[in-house]
């Protein structure tokens, strides 16, 4: 019982100096001008390659190039075992 005491009060000292921070969901105002698109930049494709005959192009994931434009994230929805992966740029077209 005394040791359960003791980090009683511990954790009581350390909660006297964390404050709730209020959020309020309504008021988040953000600049619709300046924020980076949230649709991505780039596809990501796994192609087969067939014998004498068109590849396979099969869409895998996405990318979004850094603000910097020194890079991409990536984020993939499987891994090919085999072939290649090609990143292009994402377009109107329908793929």
């Amino acid at each position: 019982i005394r040791l359960w005491s003791l980090c009683h009060r511990a954790a009581m000292g350390v909660a006297r100096h964390f404050k709730p921070q209020e959020t309020n969901m309504s008021n988040t105002e953000t600049s619709t001008t300046n924020s980076p698109s949230k649709l991505p930049t780039h596809y990501v494709y796994h192609v087969r390659d067939r014998q004498g005959q068109k590849g396979i192009w099969t869409r895998i994931g996405a990318a979004w190039g850094h603000a910097d434009g020194q890079g991409f994230n990536v984020q993939l929805e499987s891994v090919p075992l085999d072939g290649r992966i090609s990143l292009r740029v994402a377009s109107d077209k329908k793929d």
